[in-house]
């Protein structure tokens, strides 16, 4: 079995990440969760381009992002001069982080916990969130919840994901394939890239999948208590039929 999974490198070129992600439909519960006090330090893993950082920080927060893709903290750092804002963005992989001061709270938006292969991986970034987080605050996490049928159902047929523009005038189109190992938990995900009509490259888009008792209870291990869990950014009990997994979590007592 190939171990090799990852992200391509592609799909972190700053414009073509920004132009396919362009919607802000977990910002306003992400804000929503926020402490009322102005003052209170608030942390963002794996915080990309700076999607949610910064309307985060024009609302006034004290806010720390870290990512471990240099072009998008770049990105992040030109959006956060323009918008006029002083934010601290910090290249890291966040199951070394070690920034010596806790937070309020501390967000991993967007999935990310799905680039996370092994259960080791995310313990060591459960325990960064452990050692950075207030013993009064909140974690606050966003994930899918699988759905192996639609897996299954589109397994090796290519079809088109997205089309867009990027701000530097790209015309995009990138079609999915993916084929899922059930060892290792990992959906492969292929996204072929066309850039300007053009074939460019295929790019890895490697998940993890994460089922629901087995991340409550890998959350419970690590230390966390679930205050919430939602099936989606409108606050909707999870169930079966729930598109994600959303916690809203507190270290145990």
């Amino acid at each position: 079995m190939n171990t090799d999974y990852k992200v391509g490198d592609f799909i972190y070129d700053a414009d073509i990440y920004d132009g396919l992600n362009k919607f802000l439909s977990d910002l306003e519960f992400y804000k929503k969760w926020l402490p009322k006090n102005k003052e209170a330090k608030i942390l963002e893993l794996c915080c990309g381009t700076g999607r949610l950082t910064i309307p985060i920080a024009k609302d006034g927060y004290d806010i720390k992002g870290v990512d471990y893709t240099s072009s998008m903290l770049e990105r992040a750092k030109e959006k956060a001069l323009q918008a006029g804002l002083k934010i601290d963005f910090i290249e890291a992989d966040i199951r070394e982080l070690n920034l010596g001061e806790k937070f309020d709270l501390i967000f991993i938006p967007f999935n990310s916990i799905h680039h996370l292969y092994k259960n080791e991986d995310l313990f060591e970034a459960l325990n960064t969130v452990k050692k950075h987080l207030k013993d009064n605050g909140l974690f606050l996490l966003d994930c899918f919840n699988p759905n192996i049928q639609y897996i299954v159902e589109n397994e090796r047929e290519q079809h088109v994901m997205a089309e867009y523009t990027t701000n530097d005038g790209r015309s995009v189109l990138i079609r999915q394939s993916m084929h899922y190992e059930s060892a290792s938990q990992i959906n492969r995900i292929k996204w072929q890239y066309f850039i300007d009509g053009a074939f460019h490259s295929v790019q890895n888009m490697d998940m993890r999948l994460f089922f629901p008792q087995e991340l409550n209870s890998y959350l419970h291990q690590a230390g966390f208590n679930v205050v919430h869990k939602f099936g989606d950014f409108t606050e909707c009990e999870f169930n079966d039929n729930s598109e994600k997994q959303i916690y809203i979590l507190e270290l145990k007592k």
